[in-house]
């Protein structure tokens, strides 16, 4: 299966300035199969050690942690000559060594020339508990890897054709492949982008059989929540998990702790949420007050909805029959759209966002009388979503947004084609994750911008010219403003020819023209 994530390892691994690679992700979407895949891609040899399968591993870093003397070991016990550059070391499963952490930050200072890539399905639990103990800040790459987007899922269909139409923006062709695309996504809202699970529908398209390893998964979560918590935390995260689908499919999807149980109450369970997060199987989208960037600045994080790794997953955790898949239109507005939201919310975080821990967000009025479903940082612009599980009209609480936040961009997702109503833009649910049509939704400003660089931007093509590397937060740090106006002025400089990048937006580094 193609990978989207591919390109930036690719990139990692053909960088001169490169450090050791941190690789996150929950349990089962995919990292030993990629790293592997990199390594027979770009790289002449591979040396793979499992923490977890190979506990004998570990005692290789209970000593010094002098590359060199590692780097021997590790030979000795793979039987794989390491050479620097020319073979990619894979350290699986090393949230269950922290010394194997602890020594990447001795990679990165005294042997770059050796690739070294680390991954662990608990690695997010692992470095909560260890901070402080050790973790090589500054020291590494840190990337995530997420189930399958639908984009990817077209790809592994074989429907490279519809892939590129939606990449593409092309309303027309999308319009007229529309039958296509909506069955196709039918099928993605009930097997989602578990790498198993789509390897086994695309052995026998059985969406039954497709379940099973759905199920599998659900189980192996659990275990996971029963090994590494104490018997009442694990309860009690198992308890929250499985609330999530009775969460998401009320009419107001906030989290409530009284849907837990009789009795429930946030101080009990909050352990067990922040554990489902760290690990990757659960997200937390918390509620922002208004509309103004950064969103990050007007956050409650008592106050969210909770999301499932994946939407194949949450129908099997609610029993939804694999046969609503061809029963029209249904499976989209099925336990109140609590599919397609979810559907979204992957999209946004999958296909549309470059950060380590992308942040979607939602608002909601203080007087309670409107909300959207989710708000969007992307490029310097704020996005307001909405999610339709059908071909309706209404957009309530996307015109009060308008009226109160006339800077933010209004978007509504549901099964009617394409269309720029000024105010707001409508995109097809199969389009989510499509970049061209978001930047097409961008408000315009009614002011005319300069064609001559502000001081400001003067500014940050100084910074750029002393550091091409320097990162957004970097940027906005030294200049006192806020990671949404750099990349508006970083924007602008690219329109003006002043400014160009090179490589992609982790690995390379930015050119002052």
């Amino acid at each position: 299966m193609d990978r989207r994530l591919m390109e930036d390892l690719k990139a990692w691994a053909q960088s001169p300035t490169r450090k050791p690679l941190l690789l996150m992700g929950a349990r089962q979407v995919g990292k030993t199969w990629l790293l592997r895949e990199l390594g027979r891609e770009s790289f002449s040899s591979l040396a793979h050690i499992d923490f977890d399968r190979n506990p004998r591993a570990a005692a290789i870093f209970e000593g010094d942690l002098e590359p060199t003397r590692i780097i021997r070991d590790l030979e000795a016990m793979t039987a794989q000559p390491i050479h620097p550059g020319e073979t990619l070391v894979v350290l699986d499963e090393i949230q269950q060594c922290p010394r194997a952490l602890t020594a990447l930050k001795y990679f990165c200072d005294e042997a770059p020339d050796y690739a070294v890539a680390a991954a662990g399905s608990l690695l997010g639990v692992s470095l909560g508990r260890e901070r402080g103990t050790g973790f090589p800040v500054g020291k590494v790459t840190r990337l995530n890897l997420y189930p399958l987007s639908f984009r990817e899922f077209l790809d592994a269909r074989g429907r490279q054709a519809l892939r590129e139409a939606v990449d593409e923006g092309d309303v027309d062709l999308m319009a007229r492949l529309e039958e296509d695309l909506l069955a196709l996504l039918r099928d993605y809202l009930v097997i989602g982008g578990m790498p198993a699970v789509v390897s086994k529908f695309l052995e026998d398209g059985s969406h039954a059989a497709a379940r099973e390893v759905q199920e599998a998964i659900v189980l192996d979560y659990e275990d996971d929540m029963a090994k590494h918590l104490d018997n009442a935390d694990a309860a009690r995260a198992i308890a929250v998990w499985r609330s999530i689908p009775a969460q998401l499919s009320r009419e107001n999807k906030r989290f409530m702790y009284s849907q837990i149980g009789v009795g429930g109450r946030g101080k009990a369970y909050r352990q067990g949420i922040e554990w489902l997060v760290k690990a990757g199987v659960a997200s937390k989208v918390a509620r922002v007050g208004s509309l103004e960037s950064p969103l990050s600045g007007f956050a409650d994080e008592a106050i969210f909805k909770l999301f499932a790794v994946d939407v194949g997953l949450l129908g099997a955790m609610a029993g939804l029959d694999p046969r609503l898949v061809i029963e029209g239109d249904e499976v989209f507005r099925r336990y109140k759209g609590a599919l397609t939201e979810q559907y979204v919310f992957q999209q946004l975080i999958a296909d549309m966002s470059n950060r380590l821990h992308p942040d979607p967000y939602y608002w909601s009025a203080s007087d309670s009388k409107a909300e959207n479903d989710f708000a969007f940082e992307m490029e310097g612009t704020v996005f307001a979503v909405e999610v339709k599980g059908g071909t309706t009209q209404s957009s309530k609480s996307l015109a009060v947004i308008a009226k109160r936040f006339p800077w933010v961009s209004p978007v509504r997702f549901g099964l009617r084609g394409y269309r720029d109503e000024s105010w707001m833009t409508n995109i097809p649910l199969y389009a989510a994750g499509s970049k061209t049509l978001w930047r097409r939704a961008v408000k315009s400003s009614d002011e005319p911008e300069s064609s001559e660089p502000s001081e400001r931007d003067e500014k940050i093509l100084s910074l750029l010219e002393r550091n091409p590397q320097m990162s957004y937060e970097e940027l906005a740090a030294e200049l006192g403003v806020s990671r949404a106006t750099v990349a508006k002025g970083l924007q602008r400089l690219k329109d003006m020819g002043r400014l160009a990048r090179e490589g992609t937006r982790r690995l390379g580094s930015w050119v002052v023209l």
